[in-house]
């Protein structure tokens, strides 16, 4: 169901800031470290991520903690996770999922699939048709090139700051 030949093995290389919106990005490597895939995420999503990538916590199960406790009691495992695809600038992804002998491959969006595939030590994969389409999104896009080789990692002190000055507002959606 998994790990097909259309698609590269992935793990994420780090979080940082997009300079310019202080959105979190979240930075997909190839094993060879050649090829990355910069990925704009929530707030929310990316310290899902850096509380995990750090070892930190928390006090009580956060939501992507919840989905592995759940998984985890109800004897699912996760084989995998894929970015499928890149539509309108949107990347989307599934959670290749078994559970009562059943394999099923859940939508999701990439930022929760990534957060639950780091929590649960799953691979990530990266569909050769999204790291395509992603590479003409970048060159196409003048000015607004990303820069990963020259973007510093945040670091845990900077995730405290970022962390410490949010208030629940933070947390809501825009619509």
């Amino acid at each position: 169901m998994s790990k097909r030949d259309d698609s590269i093995q992935m793990a994420v290389g780090g979080l940082t800031l997009d300079p310019v919106t202080k959105t979190p990005i979240v930075i997909l490597k190839d094993t060879d470290n050649k090829l990355n895939l910069p990925i704009w995420i929530g707030l929310s999503e990316a310290t899902a991520m850096a509380t995990e990538i750090e070892g930190i916590k928390m006090a009580r199960p956060m939501t992507h903690d919840l989905l592995k406790n759940i998984l985890t009691e109800m004897g699912g495992a996760i084989d995998c996770i894929e970015i499928t695809e890149l539509k309108e600038n949107t990347y989307y992804a599934l959670i290749y999922l078994k559970i009562a002998g059943r394999e099923m491959a859940i939508d999701s969006r990439p930022s929760d699939a990534i957060a639950l595939a780091l929590r649960m030590k799953t691979p990530i994969y990266v569909s050769k048709a999204v790291l395509e389409a992603s590479s003409i999104l970048q060159q196409n896009e003048e000015g607004k090139e990303p820069d990963v080789a020259n973007v510093s990692n945040v670091s845990k002190e900077k995730w405290g700051e970022i962390l410490e000055k949010m208030t629940p507002d933070d947390f809501k959606y825009k619509m």
